[in-house]
């Protein structure tokens, strides 16, 4: 949806599918440089960095994996099955699974993971913050969303009065809970580091951020009223 001069109209296929590319290139980019500063990553991508050290099967594998669970979860707390909507998210999830693992595997053989730790740090940051502005951008689309970022939305508007920041932190159970589960099993941790706390803290006040100066116009489809908040 997108609103001009105080009026609100649909997206056109062009602005849709202009708006679609940008956020799920972006997305998979930048979870896949997160990945590869290896000074941690989102939150979800994270524990299915984890899960891929004690589950078989490559890691694009595991996070598709991991979305379709999420979805079953998802029309569980919506209460209705919209199969339009079911498909199009496992089609992102499928699309953003693999394209993070070709992003990951070409940022590692231009050897990120070799940089110093300062210029790691930089663009780990930078990964992080790209993933928060690519998420609000295609929830606000409201076409397709990935399963995890659908979850947030969902908790976001219909039990944290639209707070991006607070639907973010619950979110977030699930894969902490994960990320404990792999450490007790493994005693080890993967993409777990600064980042990753940056991510769990500052991801949603970015996402809200970006809502109301990254393509300001698109809005979300869930309106809010004038005094609920929106990061």
């Amino acid at each position: 949806m997108i609103e001009e001069n105080g009026h609100k109209r649909r997206l056109t296929t062009t602005e849709m599918l202009t708006y679609l590319a940008i956020s799920i290139v972006l997305n998979s980019f930048a979870n896949g440089l997160a990945v590869a500063t290896n000074l941690g990553s989102a939150v979800w991508t994270a524990s299915a960095v984890n899960l891929h050290g004690i589950l078989p099967g490559s890691l694009g594998t595991i996070l598709f994996v991991y979305a379709i669970v999420v979805q079953l979860i998802n029309v569980v707390i919506s209460w209705q099955i919209n199969w339009r909507s079911v498909v199009s998210n496992l089609l992102f999830a499928f699309l953003f699974s693999y394209l993070v693992q070709f992003w990951t595997h070409i940022l590692v053989k231009l050897q990120i993971p070799q940089f110093n730790v300062g210029i790691r740090l930089v663009l780990d940051i930078v990964g992080i913050c790209g993933i928060a502005l690519a998420t609000s951008i295609y929830q606000r689309v409201d076409v397709m969303l990935h399963p995890n970022d659908e979850f947030s939305y969902l908790i976001r508007f219909k039990f944290m009065h639209g707070s991006a920041a607070w639907g973010q932190y619950l979110s977030y159970i699930i894969p902490v809970v994960i990320i404990i589960y792999c450490f007790w099993k493994t005693h080890h941790l993967a993409a777990v580091n600064i980042g990753t706390f940056f991510a769990l803290f500052c991801q949603g006040p970015i996402i809200g951020w970006a809502d109301q100066h990254i393509f300001h116009k698109l809005k979300h489809r869930l309106f809010l009223k004038k005094s609920a908040p929106t990061n």
